[in-house]
């Protein structure tokens, strides 16, 4: 599919020069502005509104690195083999005069590559294309089968055999298959509070995945627990503080995806995420040691009532954002600690987990 994709657009360029016709390529426009929030799919799709590049004098280079960047791509593909972006950059500069000057500029011909074939249902790891960035990490009741690219041998990785340690997510997971006997997958902002539950084996007393997103989850997180969640039929629920960013940022860019990245979200959003905490109820509900918003959180705050498609869509959200507003302070789930180390495990998720049909979307 991805090779049929790249050889169709390339066609589509040939043809247009054999007529004497001006060559172009269009990208989807990726911004808020151009975003839909669809309920039943669950996620932020791109709109209509895109940008065309047409071959001219002054885009001449810029056109040659697009077509060098797919030839790469198909290459890349049909050797089963990747390139990471810095890769990219480093063999642009057998291109001659279409070689990059900066990594920057590479990025951004990828970035539009990426944007391009996500129309033809293709995504940047399907282009063969894979981030720098690592994975989140992984405890609990799941084997991931990984299949060697080069040998094609299947290891079974066991993620209740780690230690104190944990499995980590790598950059590409197209090729991961699961098995697993689990309940639900429970995501985790923070490094902390995943090595707390993975140290006391939370995962065995609740039979349950733990994933470490580590703040706003990466690519291959995201896209290794869509993945998961669909291949085994398992709820997702995230874990993370009581503040516009947690909200907003991290488990928004979980569950539905960003403006940003509308082109991608369909690949990499998990819809079937809920909010499990900590929620601004549970400050009061638990009393909760606080800090004050800070004006960014505020405007974070604002910002996401008033212009951002999943919260205008979700009244629950918005009594929740407004909430925390007028309380004016955040919460950690560290704040939890309060009440004891382990009052998370003993307490706090326990008795949520008894209640999953009352949280957030």
């Amino acid at each position: 599919m991805t090779v049929k994709a790249i050889t169709d657009v390339a066609a589509a360029i040939e043809s247009k020069v054999a007529r004497l016709l001006k060559p172009e390529v269009q990208f989807p426009v990726r911004s808020l502005g151009n975003v839909r929030y669809d309920s039943r799919r669950g996620y932020f799709e791109i709109g209509k509104a895109k940008s065309s590049r047409t071959l001219t004098v002054t885009t001449a280079k810029t056109f040659a690195q697009t077509l060098k960047m797919m030839a790469l791509s198909k290459e890349l593909v049909q050797t089963n083999d990747f390139a990471t972006k810095r890769d990219g950059y480093y063999q642009s500069k057998n291109w001659g005069e279409a070689s990059f000057d900066e990594q920057t500029e590479s990025d951004t011909v990828m970035d539009d590559i990426e944007a391009m074939f996500s129309i033809h249902g293709v995504s940047r790891e399907q282009l063969r294309y894979i981030p720098d960035e690592h994975g989140g990490a992984v405890a609990g009741e799941l084997i991931v089968n990984d299949t060697d690219l080069e040998t094609g041998k299947t290891e079974r990785i066991d993620c209740t055999r780690f230690g104190s340690g944990a499995y980590s997510i790598p950059s590409l997971v197209e090729q991961l298959t699961f098995e697993t006997k689990a309940k639900f997958i429970l995501c985790i902002e923070t490094g902390g509070m995943f090595q707390r539950l993975q140290s006391h084996k939370f995962w065995k007393k609740a039979h349950c995945i733990l994933i470490s997103m580590a703040g706003v989850p990466t690519r291959a997180t995201r896209r290794f627990v869509r993945r998961l969640a669909d291949q085994c039929k398992l709820p997702v629920y995230a874990f993370v503080d009581c503040d516009p960013y947690g909200i907003s940022n991290i488990y928004r860019t979980l569950k539905v995806g960003s403006g940003n990245a509308a082109h991608i979200n369909k690949f990499f959003c998990v819809p079937q995420a809920r909010f499990l905490g900590v929620t601004p109820q549970d400050i009061d509900d638990y009393k909760l040691p606080t800090h004050p918003l800070k004006d960014v959180d505020v405007k974070r705050a604002k910002d996401a009532l008033k212009n951002d498609p999943f919260f205008k869509h979700h009244k629950p959200w918005q009594k929740a954002i407004e909430q925390l507003l007028k309380k004016g302070v955040r919460a950690e789930q560290q704040a939890l600690a309060r009440w004891g180390l382990n009052y998370v495990i003993d307490e706090y998720l326990p008795n949520k987990l008894k209640q999953t049909a009352k949280f957030l979307p």
